[in-house]
């Protein structure tokens, strides 16, 4: 158990350091233009999921996300008592990740983002990302384990371009987005509301998945 919780607090850690490290690189380099900033996010975000989760799928899952493990819990492929230390660790791996992230590029370490992000629409989005996110898993879990890695990360490279809240679809991302004041923060009084759309997300992905199997 210790090397699955060590995993996933080391992946959730390099997630998010790479989320919000890539932004604040994006945002300086790119002059001002968002979508410039956003593509260099995107990019790397995508590709260290694919690094990550082929690292460490078969020490712990590669969960990196309390959804996903929320989600696996239910479906009976992770035992109960297991899921709140995951948790702990990705929650916690992925706030030391924004810290991480602020240290690299001489930034105060502590911080509380100022990034809007409100609004019904906003909210509906996470819902769809995390949906579409678990949806991913589950079935390219089922159906094509060799390339869940590919899977996940070429979605989240579509998904923060189609949905409006470019897709944070984690809880513990958008904890950890809450504690940088940059381009991929979040502001603090908008994260409970992502995090109820990602778990509504997930659960309407698994309701789905099971439909989908049970064919």
């Amino acid at each position: 158990m210790r090397q699955k919780l060590a995993a996933e607090f080391l992946g959730t850690l390099w997630l998010v350091a790479t989320v919000v490290g890539s932004g604040i690189m994006a945002d300086r380099l790119s002059a001002g233009n968002d979508g410039l900033a956003l593509l260099g996010n995107t990019i790397a975000t995508g590709a260290i999921l694919y690094v990550l989760i082929t690292l460490f799928s078969q020490i712990s899952g590669a969960h990196f996300n309390p959804v996903v493990s929320w989600v696996l819990m239910l479906k009976g492929n992770l035992n109960k008592q297991d899921i709140t230390p995951y948790i702990i660790s990705q929650i916690s791996g992925g706030i030391c990740g924004a810290f991480l992230a602020h240290i690299m590029f001489e930034v105060p370490v502590f911080q509380l983002s100022e990034n809007l992000r409100s609004g019904p629409f906003q909210y509906f989005s996470e819902i769809v990302a995390s949906f579409g996110l678990v949806l991913t898993i589950l079935l390219g879990v089922r159906y094509r384990p060799e390339a869940v890695a590919m899977l996940v990360g070429l979605y989240i490279t579509a998904a923060y371009w189609f949905t409006a809240s470019t897709s944070f679809a984690n809880p513990a991302v958008t904890i950890a987005r809450t504690l940088t004041n940059s381009f991929s923060g979040i502001y603090y009084g908008d994260t409970g509301f992502f995090i109820l759309a990602q778990l509504i997300g997930g659960y309407l992905a698994l309701r789905v998945a099971r439909f989908l199997e049970a064919g």
